[in-house]
């Protein structure tokens, strides 16, 4: 299968490169060429415009910032609408609204083609390792024929129905992490302020009914200093909007999530848009005159799993 991969951002270029590392024949885009380059020296083709990879390739994929983004990449006159034709699947890798996808998913139906909203979750670090976590929503047949693709891209694949049911779960999840994330700051604030050793507080959280993902690796470059978790809150804010306006059409009259938007934006407005999500962490560290670090913490995540062949996971309601 040739696949196409428009967007090589801090995820996408993870992403393609599990691809293209397992021999894929692989054709790639992005706004900044120099972020194409690696792939191009690795054997990777380069794609003219998203039309011509339509037209080129079997499965194209998109991994955007922004729904505007994949948007304009689908719909402008050289877009991907005007390429693809039947037999050929366009996958949304990006984290987007289910609204959206759903209206773009349409016009591709609509010349043929088969849409995938697929987004990943799981941090960056498993991305770059193949072993991320991949939702898929989608026709069971279309799945079928993605599952060899995510599988190379992810280790535990998910299909989670009707085609826009991936980036409601996408959201949902994003907004739990955010909110372990707020909560997180709250305790290690608080614990130093308490007189706690924060290497002990970590542990305690970590061996205890208090642990999470998030605390596994957010926790760690927050007390490292470096809070580079690769995610900016500009994407924070994105994500639990999204997720609101879930709600919203559902008539859920949330009270946790407008909360966490708020505080989110203050940051935002803080210490700027592209700054990394953990130093939300600022606001208290300001607050209270603390400094929230400790000594043996990693400035990065890694992956400590090997890569290893993905599979699809079936819900079994336990």
């Amino acid at each position: 299968m040739k696949v196409g991969f428009i967007g090589l951002g801090n995820v996408g270029a993870k992403l393609s490169g599990s691809l293209l590392r397992n021999g894929y024949d692989l054709t790639v885009r992005d706004l900044d060429p120099v972020a194409a380059q690696p792939f191009l020296d690795g054997g990777a083709h380069w794609g003219e415009s998203p039309k011509a990879m339509a037209q080129a390739c079997d499965l194209v994929i998109t991994c955007l910032p922004s729904p505007v983004a994949s948007a304009a990449v689908m719909e402008a006159d050289d877009g991907l609408l005007a390429g693809l034709s039947a037999g050929k699947i366009w996958a949304e890798m990006s984290t987007t609204d289910e609204a959206e996808v759903t209206r773009l998913g349409a016009l591709v139906r609509a010349v043929g083609a088969e849409p995938v909203d697929c987004p990943v979750s799981g941090g960056c670090h498993r991305a770059a390792t193949g072993n991320i976590a991949i939702f898929a929503g989608c026709e069971r047949h279309t799945f079928d024929r993605m599952l060899p693709i995510l599988a190379t891209m992810g280790r535990r694949i998910l299909h989670t129905g009707d085609l826009g049911s991936a980036s409601v779960l996408k959201v949902v999840t994003n907004y739990l992490a955010t909110a372990n994330l707020i909560t997180l700051c709250e305790a290690l604030v608080t614990s130093k302020a308490a007189g706690m050793d924060l290497n002990t507080a970590y542990e305690a959280i970590r061996i205890s009914s208090g642990n999470s993902f998030v605390h596994e690796t957010e926790s760690q470059v927050i007390l490292n200093g470096s809070r580079d978790i690769n995610f900016t809150m500009d994407l924070v804010v994105k994500d639990i909007s999204l997720f609101q306006d879930v709600a919203d059409r559902a008539e859920v009259p949330l009270e946790v999530s407008p909360l966490l938007r708020e505080i989110f934006l203050d940051a935002q407005a803080r210490y700027g848009p592209r700054e990394w999500s953990p130093n939300v962490i600022k606001r208290l560290e300001e607050a209270t005159g603390l400094s929230i670090l400790a000594d043996g913490f990693p400035a990065d995540i890694l992956d400590d799993e090997p890569e290893s062949p993905g599979y699809e996971v079936i819900p079994t309601g336990i």
